[in-house]
């Protein structure tokens, strides 16, 4: 865990205080206007500074009957991918390949190789994802964060483990569709609604994920189809300023598509990566949690030690 400075101590108090007040009181933005406001100039971090040993001791407090949720699908040479990214598994043999035993307790074995893009499937997105003019999250210029064998800063390999409270909003059954309509933005109003009539709230330091049916209606899809429901752009404004770590949701863009403004491309990655270091969670598994009715539960995720990634193939844990 991140250590805790007086300023994320003062954040994380706030956090707490806010757990005795209404739903209204809880939802209040973060003050500060720009991540070198909230983290410091040369922060590469972002939103996993909001973690600490209490949050997850807050997260520890919500597992009540020890079931866990596994929040990320199989990933396959069949997984419908964002192209050009693929995937290939080369299985072989241990030895010289011709699949003759080893030493005189027969030894056999096998081993493999993946060939893959690192963001298919299940991901998170680093900050080092996307950027606006060649500028990344906090100021960081392209020439100081991209190298052709791994990325120079934001790597994902640097995130730390993620221990915190997880916070699922079904948004199907807000808008009542299974799977909400494509083109359906989610906007502040949207999320705000929805929590309050779950009786959920978003606190700082959570991750939100969003439900809406998709990927459990289109798993057997071969293609990404173009049109999404997903996050707009003042859904995720609000997200951001409530101080949360990472958003996900069941689809693999996160966010609407078309964009609310269709002459933007991606424009809530820019939102929660670029202007806030808010972290992406994409193709997120919910069923299982939608049919127990979980809204809030233990949130873990243990990202890949790939050197300068800038996305990670993941299977994070819900636990209640």
């Amino acid at each position: 865990m991140l250590k805790n400075t007086s300023p994320k101590t003062h954040i994380l108090a706030a956090a707490f205080v806010a757990a005795a007040l209404p739903l209204s009181a809880m939802i209040a933005p973060a003050t500060a206007d720009t991540p070198a406001e909230r983290y410091g100039a040369g922060d590469t971090l972002g939103a996993v500074n909001l973690l600490s040993a209490e949050k997850a001791q807050q997260a520890a407090g919500l597992v009540t009957k020890g079931k866990v949720y596994q929040l990320g699908m199989v990933t396959s040479g069949k997984t419908p991918a964002y192209g050009p990214r693929k995937f290939q598994m080369i299985v072989h043999q241990l030895g010289d390949g011709s699949g003759l035993t080893m030493g005189t307790n027969s030894l056999a074995g096998n081993d493999d190789t993946v060939i893959t893009s690192v963001g298919i499937g299940s991901q998170i997105d680093g900050l080092g994802h996307i950027g606006r003019e060649h500028v990344y999250y906090n100021d960081h210029k392209a020439a100081e964060v991209v190298a052709p064998d791994g990325l120079l800063k934001f790597g994902t390999h640097g995130l730390p483990g993620i221990v915190t409270r997880g916070v699922l909003i079904d948004m199907s059954k807000y808008f009542k569709q299974n799977p909400v309509a494509n083109g359906t933005a989610y906007t502040k109003d949207d999320i705000q609604t929805a929590a309050r009539q779950q009786g959920v709230s978003i606190t700082k330091g959570d991750v939100v994920i969003l439900n809406s049916g998709y990927l459990a209606a289109t798993k057997d899809l071969t293609s990404l189809p173009p049109g999404l429901p997903g996050l707009g752009v003042s859904g995720a404004e609000y997200l951001a300023g409530l101080g949360v770590v990472a958003v996900g949701h069941d689809s693999w863009a996160l966010e609407v598509l078309p964009s609310e403004d269709p002459t933007e491309a991606f424009p809530v990655h820019q939102v929660l990566l670029t202007d806030n270091g808010v972290y992406i969670l994409e193709n997120m598994v919910t069923e299982e949690l939608i049919a127990d009715g979980v809204n809030e539960f233990m949130f873990t995720l243990g990202v890949p030690k790939l050197q300068g990634a800038v996305q990670a193939i993941i299977n994070p844990l819900a636990i209640r």
